[in-house]
């Protein structure tokens, strides 16, 4: 079975970016960007929307990148995918593929809770607020999570891993 994981980064205040025009991560830290790295590459998958695709504009070292959109990106190491999230798991798990690690941005988090496909939330809570900016997810819905580990490093960043129960 393959195991499906969001991974995001947010402030304090929950929010993944400050401005939903120009979306970027120069605000995480060090740790929150090193733990990305481990943990998509042990995954070996990633899956990100458009939007996040655009800010960063390349396959990831290492990683196959799936992005979603319903058009053709003429990037080197770029798939592109618009299968429902079931589908898109039943085909990689048909592949042997074993982890997916989910990378944003909050329509494609929100699309992948919602199709309850998702095992685990690892947050990167990042101690910085926004007031304002584009948040986790762009819908309500009532998951219930189990908090599995927690762990904070000097600079006030903190790792919070979750199970979703479902």
């Amino acid at each position: 079975m393959l195991k499906t994981y969001i991974i995001a980064a947010t402030s304090t205040d929950g929010f993944i970016a400050k401005d939903p025009t120009a979306p970027s991560t120069k605000w995480t830290s060090e740790y929150d960007k090193k733990r990305f790295v481990e943990m998509t590459k042990h995954s070996g998958v990633v899956v990100m929307g458009a939007k996040t695709f655009a800010t960063i504009s390349k396959a990831l070292p290492g990683r196959r990148t799936i992005v979603y959109s319903n058009t053709p990106i003429d990037v080197p190491g770029i798939e592109t995918t618009s299968l429902p999230p079931a589908e898109l798991i039943s085909k990689l798990e048909s592949e042997g593929l074993k982890e997916l690690a989910i990378c944003g941005g909050a329509m494609i988090y929100t699309m992948f809770m919602e199709a309850n496909v998702v095992d685990n939330v690892y947050l990167t809570v990042e101690p910085v607020t926004f007031g304002t900016g584009i948040p986790l997810f762009n819908k309500s819905f009532d998951d219930k999570l189990e908090l599995i580990n927690t762990e904070q490093k000097p600079s006030g960043t903190i790792f919070k891993d979750y199970k979703v129960i479902k």
